[in-house]
């Protein structure tokens, strides 16, 4: 599978949790800066994500170390 197809659903995957914990947990009151917004929420699960999926680096096969 390409690495940046890869990255880009690690990507998806975490807006998604972000949109989810915006949904179930959020916030009551609206005064919490990232989970009273699903826009924002969903961004910063984003950007997790993406930091998540870009900190692997793929794994190099036995000729390259040698």
């Amino acid at each position: 599978m390409n690495i940046w197809l890869k990255r880009s659903l690690v990507i998806l995957a975490g807006a998604a949790g972000g949109y989810a914990y915006y949904h179930f947990i959020g916030c009551a009151s609206g005064t919490c800066p990232i989970t009273s917004n699903p826009y924002i929420s969903t961004a910063y699960g984003a950007l997790i994500g993406g930091l998540a999926g870009w900190a692997k680096k793929p794994a190099r096969s036995q000729s390259e170390i040698l």
